[in-house]
């Protein structure tokens, strides 16, 4: 389980599906009995004492009416995919409950920032944004020839990485279909390589909490 601060006030927790009847009764216990109403993103609790915890619906998960039934949509296993881009990598995969099942790593290499000035310094940076946009086409290659033809098989794409970049991989008109099932969830995950595409499982299928 991770925490961090929430814009707003309190804070996000990351639970694992297997973990939530348990955070919930901790929260019962520290503040009280809490009524549950169902809103789009998953379930609002609010305790006796004004606390309140929303649980957000992973990816892919189905919609439920009350804590049983989300720890059960949560833990459920189903398929999805994985895109994440970070300037000249890229890692794809599908996930088929908690495992990997298909995973490919590519990397191409980048210019970095250069302090030079004048016309080197734009030259420099042309050069970069042209090994960017070649780097993001073979992603998109690459989306298409493994995550396109399980489209019809997956319940979400989860992204991660730079948004930017996630945004220019999706705007190939081949992937529509992908981009579709796109989850509103972006990882936050380091350049990506095939360790990193693993850790991609378990926070794609995390409970996200709002505890306020």
């Amino acid at each position: 389980m991770s925490s961090r601060p929430a814009a707003g006030g309190g804070r996000w927790v990351e639970v694992d599906p297997g973990r939530v009847t348990r955070w919930v009764e901790g929260f019962t216990g520290r503040h009280g009995p809490p009524t549950t109403t169902v809103h789009e993103y998953g379930l609002l609790l609010t305790a006796p004492d004004g606390a309140t915890a929303e649980l957000h619906t992973p990816p892919g998960a189905s919609a439920s009416a009350d804590v049983p039934g989300f720890v059960a949509a949560a833990g459920a296993a189903r398929r999805f995919g994985l895109l994440l881009a970070r300037k000249g990598a890229v890692a794809v995969g599908i996930a088929d409950g908690t495992d990997l099942v298909v995973s490919k790593v590519d990397t191409r290499y980048v210019q970095g920032r250069t302090a030079a000035g004048g016309w080197s310094q734009q030259r420099f940076a042309r050069r970069r944004d042209n090994q960017a946009k070649a780097a993001l086409g073979d992603a998109a290659e690459l989306a298409v020839r493994l995550l396109l033809p399980e489209a019809g098989t997956l319940a979400a794409l989860v992204c991660g990485g730079d948004r930017r970049a996630v945004d220019t991989v999706l705007a190939d008109r081949r992937l529509a279909p992908l981009a579709e099932l796109r989850a509103p969830r972006l990882l936050d995950v380091p350049e990506p390589r095939h360790a990193v595409l693993v850790a991609a499982v378990a926070a794609a299928r995390a409970v996200h909490i709002l505890v306020r």
